[in-house]
């Protein structure tokens, strides 16, 4: 019952978050509307994290995880710090969104009482991207050579499954019931 509670109070706290940034949003100049979008997805991404740290569920640390790198990489390609990058501003803005399929894992590991090592597989593909937009090269090659072979790692897990299926439950004879002994 308590969880049900603490869940309403975490979604209305959302809520009311985002309808106040988005009114706000409606009411200041155009020159600000990037702010306030870079601020609604940096801010419900740590707030999802901290809701995550809080209560020690994995789930939170998804959305906190996608949000933050979205924000992290709006903040990034919209502030004047963007004007030192070299390179493409898409690239940096993948690598930071990539960093946030990042923490996903990560805070999971440090906080939940399960990993989600699967967001390893899009960090590691939107980062490719992003190295390959800002440096081409062997980055670009790796991009095109994934893009042609990623239907073995289908063929290697339908073989794995199939192999799996074909050997049956698990012989447990080692660990077979022993007779119960009746006793007088």
């Amino acid at each position: 019952m308590e969880r049900k509670a603490n869940g309403g109070l975490i979604g209305g706290l959302i809520l009311l978050f985002v309808g106040i940034v988005a009114l706000i949003g409606q009411f200041v100049p155009d020159t600000w509307g990037e702010f306030f979008g870079t601020f609604l997805l940096l801010g419900l991404g740590l707030f999802f994290l901290a809701v995550g740290i809080i209560t020690r569920e994995g789930g939170w640390f998804i959305p906190g995880g996608i949000l933050t790198g979205l924000g992290a990489g709006t903040a990034l390609i919209t502030s004047s710090f963007s004007e030192r990058l070299s390179g493409d501003e898409g690239g940096w803005f993948l690598l930071v969104f990539a960093a946030g399929w990042l923490l996903i894992p990560i805070m999971t590991a440090i906080f939940a009482r399960e990993t989600h090592w699967w967001a390893l597989i899009p960090a590691a593909i939107i980062g490719l991207v992003g190295l390959a937009v800002l440096y081409g090269g062997v980055f670009m090659d790796t991009l095109e050579w994934v893009g042609k072979l990623w239907p073995i790692v289908l063929i290697i897990a339908g073989g794995l499954l199939l192999w799996k299926v074909r050997r049956g439950p698990r012989d447990v004879s080692s660990e077979a019931e022993k007779p119960v002994e009746k006793t007088a």
